[in-house]
């Protein structure tokens, strides 16, 4: 196999290691995967200093995660890696579904127009974590050491004391918060106790990224019972550098040390491809988990990533689920660490993202049951489900190749319900959307861009309506209409939130809808704000 070449950082020791006690940091991060990355950076960025640990010492070793969403994007955007992403990324958008050689239909992901970061894009892991690595150089908050691998754990009341084992021997650190990003195989989820229940599929598929000269289009292809691989499903994507991601189904009892042997794949590939002009970058083997932990948050160590919950990665919802933690997950501690809210507000983390990971297994579990049914009543219920597929629109909307990710919708705490009338837009508890809009000056922007520049906390998106809503201290206000900052010459923006004149919309930090209010006053406001910072 040809492989791309894994980056490799030195091991340095750090002046923390000759100190008798345990220097003290605010928090500490385990796993500099792209989730402990992006957590670091989100928080340096917020004033923060940040300690990263991992127990590795190199990036690039397989494709693994490559499938990264519009909202992951926007996050990485307002971290200041977003542009870098999608310019080295394969952009796509359109989806086709087969049923042997025939397709059944196809899908776009973004059929409107009218946002800065598109649907999806296909990038390897190794760039996404070498982009973010080169950016977190940026941050003199953030201590990044390699070969740190932390072997114990001991919780006290107001903070945690980790032991971290080192090319030359042992430290100690102590931290108020402890955040665990360190996959799948978490260390420290035993550390704390917690179980990892759920469920293991029996199916097996092989992963395959191939090197080759192609001219399939930029989509996701996806089939069931093809030609080329009888029985089965397999999916095809491209990635940058003309790599391209093969996945195909394998029975239950296939024997992974002899299916992963390249002799063994090639032929497989081959079939598929119609001919044998390729190299091979990463073989894999793996089986569908759906697990979460019960609890995210246990004392000062909160759980994130894989490290919380996994899934299938039909979907995509894996790595982008993770980031979507971290972004939740950073202004909250950020709160806690000045201050300003108390510990209770990350109470809200456990319920807002265990939901998120409950509502993901449903979707992956839907997946994987209709992709490999293990009974005949699934089996029978797939094969009227594509033949009826063909000719009618109902049975399209339940073939299930992997529903891919979509924000999560949070029925929490901190939203302020609706008390005045809305014909459409964004309900409390779900995530911002992005439209294009024009500056004083004249300049094209997008929200995610003007809100970038604002969103270190909360912001007030006002529909002008002549004089300006009495936005509370501290809080940004971002007004667009007549005679204000911005204008939405499209009208998209008061489409996708119904935004009257007078209108106003609370925005939290990490972009999500706090409240919405018609014509509000600045009681109404700070009642939302209060109630969105756990302050009530």
């Amino acid at each position: 196999m040809s492989g791309h070449a894994a980056t490799q950082f030195g091991y340095r020791r750090h002046p923390d290691q000759e100190r008798a006690e345990p220097a003290h940091h605010p928090v500490v991060v385990v796993g500099a995967g792209p989730i402990g990355l992006s957590l670091a950076i989100d928080l340096a960025a917020r004033g923060q200093a940040v300690v990263l640990l991992d127990d590795a010492d190199r990036i690039g070793e397989g494709s693994r995660a490559i499938c990264f969403s519009k909202r992951s994007l926007e996050y990485w955007d307002r971290l200041g890696v977003g542009r870098r992403m999608v310019d080295k990324g394969v952009v796509w958008q359109v989806g086709r579904i087969f049923h042997g050689a025939d397709q059944l239909y196809q899908f776009d992901l973004l059929p409107e127009p009218g946002h800065k970061m598109p649907a999806f894009i296909n990038l390897q892991q190794y760039y996404a974590e070498a982009f973010l690595v080169d950016r977190i150089a940026d941050f003199p908050e953030i201590s990044l050491r390699w070969r740190n691998k932390v072997t114990a754990l001991d919780q006290r009341n107001d903070h945690v004391v980790v032991t971290i084992d080192t090319p030359e021997g042992p430290y100690r650190l102590a931290a108020c918060y402890l955040i665990a990003c360190d996959g799948a195989r978490s260390s420290l989820r035993g550390m704390v106790g917690a179980d990892f229940a759920g469920q293991v599929f029996e199916d097996q598929f092989l992963i395959a990224d191939v090197r080759m000269a192609a001219d399939f289009p930029t989509e996701r292809w996806f089939w069931f019972d093809p030609p080329f691989h009888a029985g089965r499903s397999a999916l095809l994507h491209r990635q940058p550098d003309n790599v391209w991601r093969i996945d195909l189904q394998l029975s239950s009892d296939a024997d992974p040390a002899v299916e992963k042997r390249p002799e063994n794949v090639r032929p497989r590939i081959a079939r598929m491809l119609g001919h044998d002009k390729f190299e091979f970058e990463w073989i894999s083997l793996y089986k569908f988990q759906c697990r979460r932990m019960a609890h995210f948050v246990h004392g000062r160590v909160i759980f994130a990533g894989d490290a919380a919950h996994q899934v299938s990665p039909f979907g995509a919802r894996g790595a982008n689920s993770g980031l979507e933690d971290a972004e939740n997950l950073a202004w909250k501690l950020t709160r806690i660490l000045q201050g300003r809210s108390p510990e209770g507000l990350l109470q809200s983390y456990d319920i807002e993202r265990g939901t998120a990971a409950d509502e993901n297994i449903r979707e992956s579990t839907r997946s994987t049951d209709f992709m490999a049914p293990s009974t005949k009543e699934e089996t029978r219920l797939r094969k009227a489900v594509l033949g009826l597929a063909r000719e009618t629109e109902f049975a399209k909307r339940m073939v299930n190749g992997g529903r891919l990710s979509v924000p999560s919708v949070y029925d929490t705490p901190l939203s302020s319900g609706d008390v005045d009338s809305w014909q459409g837009g964004l309900r409390p508890g779900t995530s911002m959307a992005d439209a294009p809009l024009v500056g004083a000056a004249g300049e094209e922007t997008f929200l995610s861009d003007v809100l970038m520049r604002s969103r270190a906390g909360f912001t007030l998106l006002e529909f002008a309506n002549g004089g300006a809503a009495p936005a509370p201290d501290g809080v940004a206000v971002v007004r667009v209409g007549d005679g204000a900052a911005y204008a939405d010459r499209t009208g998209l923006l008061q489409a996708r939130y119904d935004g009257a004149p007078g209108s106003a919309y609370l925005l939290r930090p990490d972009g999500y809808v706090a409240a919405r209010l018609r014509h509000p006053r600045r009681a109404a406001i700070e009642a939302a704000l209060m109630r969105a910072c756990a302050l009530q």
